[in-house]
């Protein structure tokens, strides 16, 4: 018989609750390999926070467990975990350089003084600070704390790094290419990381696979990819990337497709988790899979519609139309050579084919 490997992290049937009432966790299940880089995605109250606190130590599962390699962590306080923890709020010590704070958990550690210096430097080389050792946090901007704060987590040389929303605080350019940074520092020290945000984008950028919760529940756990291109359900559909919900009945399923009668049109769309013939269903479609004017018997779903606005992106035209029932219903047409974008108010067609249509949970 094959080998099975045992996870680096596991979750095991891991419940919280703060009041023995309501479940913030439920019946957590969760494996992560070794060199993952696993993102917790999901809006405030979902439970991923609280997910990432307990592996950290700062909470306990009041049932379940949660191990470590082969050693479970459930009665193991914070500081003998070995983790390494980036918060939103930085938590660096003001009055110390920052040559100082990356030096503490060493000290702590109880680390020769050659070893830290060696340690130290090789730390700010990493988050390219290598000449701002001698500095305190109060003389660094928002990005180069966040700098500081990565390093101190990674100085110690953890084989896992946590990371509670730790790009929250900074503005959406610099944001951006700490995300970068990060991702590429995963890439070259191979550590494994658990990383929490409720940004979509930045969980799309940076992950290997994503958990999506929702109501204390992982509602899909995919690779950036497969949670876009294939939501397992409405919430997922809805949550990851800009997405056009069509609200309809199934009449026809032939186990891999379907149709739905919305309002009074027929669309054909990939079964994926509806009741059956005669249920309610959601349809999910993309809006850059939204063809403007198709050519004649290119696409099977084609419907007419009326632009109702405009909004200039830059790299697109956002172009909501009132089609199939719905007012909101938006393509995106890319501002590129052969794309003709339409007036407001002009009578035009949209398309789309069986595949970028899915009839989900209603």
């Amino acid at each position: 018989m094959a080998e099975t490997k045992t996870p680096f992290v596991r979750f095991s049937e891991v419940q919280k609750t703060y009041d023995g009432e309501i479940l913030v966790v439920k019946d957590l299940n969760l494996d992560i390999e070794e060199g993952e880089f696993v993102t917790m995605l999901g809006p405030s109250g979902s439970g991923k926070t609280t997910c990432l606190m307990m592996l950290a130590g700062f909470e306990t599962p009041t049932e379940g467990r949660i191990m470590l390699g082969s050693r479970e962590l459930n009665n193991v306080p914070p500081h003998k975990r070995g983790i390494g923890m980036v918060f939103q709020n930085y938590a660096l010590f003001p009055h110390m350089t920052v040559a100082e704070n990356l030096a503490f958990p060493l000290e702590v550690r109880k680390l020769s003084k050659p070893d830290i210096a060696a340690k130290v430097q090789r730390a700010l080389d990493m988050v390219e600070l290598s000449s701002f050792g001698g500095r305190r946090p109060g003389q660094l901007s928002g990005g180069q704390q966040q700098r500081v704060a990565l390093a101190r987590a990674l100085v110690f040389e953890p084989d896992l790094v946590l990371m509670d929303e730790p790009l929250g605080a900074l503005d959406k350019n610099l944001r951006e290419q700490m995300q970068y940074e990060i991702k590429h520092i995963h890439e070259k020290l191979g550590m494994t990381v658990v990383y929490v945000t409720h940004d979509q984008s930045e969980a799309l950028t940076m992950s290997d696979r994503i958990a999506v919760f929702n109501d204390g529940r992982i509602q899909q756990l995919a690779t950036p990819a497969d949670l876009y291109e294939r939501p397992r359900n409405a919430f997922v559909a809805q949550f990851i990337g800009e997405n056009n919900r069509l609200l309809g009945r199934v009449e026809e399923d032939d186990g891999r497709q379907c149709t739905v009668v919305v309002g009074d049109v027929a669309i054909r769309a990939l079964s994926v988790n509806h009741g059956g013939r005669g249920s309610s269903t959601t349809l999910s479609l993309r809006p850059e899979r939204v063809t403007l004017n198709p050519a004649a018997g290119s696409l099977p779903n084609v419907f007419d519609a009326t632009v109702m606005e405009l909004i200039y992106l830059g790299d697109h035209i956002r172009a909501r139309v009132s089609t199939c029932g719905d007012e909101a219903f938006i393509v995106k047409v890319p501002n590129a050579y052969g794309h003709t974008v339409p007036t407001e108010g002009a009578r035009v067609t949209v398309g789309w084919a069986v595949e970028d249509c899915r009839a989900l949970d209603a």
